[in-house]
């Protein structure tokens, strides 16, 4: 294979485009671990683009520096890809700005190599997530499992793509309970001390210094999700607990990690939001953060959530965690990942902190594989060595079905205010109303989850998700 890396004769140029601030945080990691390129960040503006702050945060940690990003209209995105040649795009959203984008890659006089993938866990693996990026010449993974999944979810639907695994960025290991931390955690685990976890942690030598000046670990940190659960009831009883465990130890912190402040957009759509749930209602060590996570379980003791992939996070630094499964454990609550694990637990262990850290043979097949099983960047230089030799066929997204009203509603779906076309009013006048009857309808066909999406026996789904998640805002 021809040698590609930068100062080997290569000198690779990737680009990332992206626009929700999980897909920021993402792709930015993901190619920041990389040796030897220097990445750029490209952000196209929709109603999900991540704003100047969720920036900050999701760039916190990864070495892609401000001046590597860049802020773009759509209109503009064919023009500056022309210009800057780039050999790899990393596309980095959902499913829909995918296929906008790659429509996008269509078009430019030089192809680049494209990559796609999903910025956290993605089990189930779900049709849509598959179908959408089916045009890109490689789908990222980050599990055995995950990997697995998407092949024979693919072979249902006669989806064929290349896939590569990857670590997710946020399971690199990382030295995080000192030496001190460990002595207090494990004491107090021995001594039943209520709102610490006692687990065992794996002894390492510490500096000194790094131990006397590093915070006390015990704040409980709840990762908060915009789509799960879904129902407000459910959420209530969320925010009870949450405030419960603040009121039994006012010692230590009760942390609700949230991804967007009021007036910002996230990946997903969020309705009954903790703060509106909590509101007037708060302890005094109740309290709401918009820090990154990074920074968030640098003092945590434990985390809890219902299907985060900070749960993953949370492990690759040592932090225990529960996985709520009070309301049950299915896939329209994307935690059935967590089977075997033996982190699922409820409020009452929670407000205990009776928090667990993973079995282990869970970890292999779950995002924690060797570093040298992932493959994806030596599998992304062969097929730009491909691209370069006349090798690798455009995978190109075909014409819609529709023609030219399909599409501009697809566009103006996807940007929302920022296309000002008027096909993309009409469209979307036009669309709009028959989008939601559609959707009414397969909501009805596949009442109670739908066939797929209640097989506890697979990893994948072939119906439509049954959890409310316009992209439209």
């Amino acid at each position: 294979m021809t040698d590609l890396r930068p100062g080997a004769g290569g000198g690779l140029k990737v680009v990332a485009i992206a626009d929700a601030d999980s897909f920021v945080k993402w792709s930015a990691s993901l190619l920041a671990a990389v040796p030897g390129i220097r990445p750029q960040l490209l952000l196209v503006r929709t109603p999900l683009t991540a704003s100047a702050a969720q920036q900050r945060t999701a760039l916190a940690g990864t070495g892609i520096r401000e001046s590597d990003v860049a802020r773009i209209a759509f209109r503009d995105a064919e023009a500056w890809l022309t210009r800057h040649e780039p050999d790899v795009v990393v596309l980095a959203g959902r499913g829909p700005f995918v296929r906008l984008m790659g429509r996008v890659i269509d078009a430019l006089p030089q192809r680049p190599v494209t990559v796609s993938g999903l910025p956290g866990m993605a089990i189930p693996a779900q049709r849509g997530a598959l179908d959408y990026r089916r045009h890109t010449d490689l789908l990222v993974v980050h599990s055995h499992r995950e990997q697995r999944a998407f092949a024979e979810l693919g072979r249902r639907i006669g989806v064929q793509i290349p896939m590569a695994l990857a670590t997710l960025p946020f399971a690199r290991g990382r030295e995080r309970m000192l030496a001190a931390d460990r002595a207090r955690v494990l004491a107090a685990g021995a001594a039943g001390v209520p709102g610490v976890a006692g687990v065992a942690v794996a002894e390492r030598p510490q500096p000194a210094e790094a131990v006397a000046h590093r915070p006390p670990a015990t704040d409980v940190v709840f990762a908060a999700q915009a789509m799960v659960p879904a129902e407000r009831a459910e959420r209530e009883k969320i925010a009870e607990m949450l405030i419960r465990a603040a009121e039994v130890d006012p010692t230590r912190r009760i942390v609700v990690k949230l991804r967007s402040r009021p007036g910002e957009a996230e990946t997903h759509l969020e309705r009954d939001s903790y703060p509106e749930l909590l509101a007037g209602r708060m302890p005094s060590n109740l309290v709401v953060s918009y820090a990154s996570m990074a920074e968030a379980l640098s003092t945590a003791a434990g985390l809890v959530t219902v299907s985060s992939t900070a749960a993953i996070e949370a492990v690759a630094q040592g932090v225990p965690v529960i996985a709520l499964d009070s309301y049950g454990v299915s896939k329209p609550l994307l935690n059935t990942v967590f089977v075997g694990s033996g982190l699922l637990g409820g409020g009452r262990e929670v407000v205990g902190g009776r928090f667990r850290q993973p079995h282990p043979d869970w970890l292999r097949d779950n995002y924690f594989h060797p570093s040298k099983e992932s493959t994806w960047w030596e599998r992304v230089e062969e097929l730009v060595a491909l691209r370069r030799a006349g090798g690798l066929p455009a995978r190109r997204v075909p014409a819609p079905r529709g023609r030219r009203l399909h599409e501009a509603w697809h566009r103006a779906s996807v940007l929302g205010r920022e296309d000002r076309s008027v096909s993309g009013a009409v469209a979307l006048a036009i669309g709009v109303p028959a989008t939601r009857l559609i959707a009414a309808l397969r909501r009805g066909r596949t009442q109670g989850g739908g066939r797929t999406w209640a097989d506890a026996s697979t990893d994948y789904t072939l119906e439509p998700s049954p959890l409310r998640d316009s992209i439209r805002r």
